[in-house]
């Protein structure tokens, strides 16, 4: 599923393709704000984590899960 994460103060937002459920990541995310972590660390398809500080948070977009589409198909 694609995340799309706004941090304050910085002009682009960091956008992620995770294999975590949308469950996962709004946990996450509610952990950080909430104060029981202080970074929002979330796991991109190919192993590499993303870190966040959680007072730097702007937004967090959570998008639908992605299905993979096997063979050709016609245009």
């Amino acid at each position: 599923m694609e995340v799309k994460i706004g941090v304050q103060h910085a002009p682009r937002e960091i956008v992620l393709e995770s294999g975590q459920t949308a469950e996962d990541v709004e946990r996450a995310v509610a952990d950080a704000l909430g104060g029981k972590t202080e970074l929002l660390s979330l796991v991109d398809e190919h192993g590499r984590k993303v870190l966040v500080p959680a007072d730097r948070l702007a937004y967090v977009e959570i998008g639908e899960q992605t299905t993979r589409k096997v063979g050709f198909g016609t245009l």
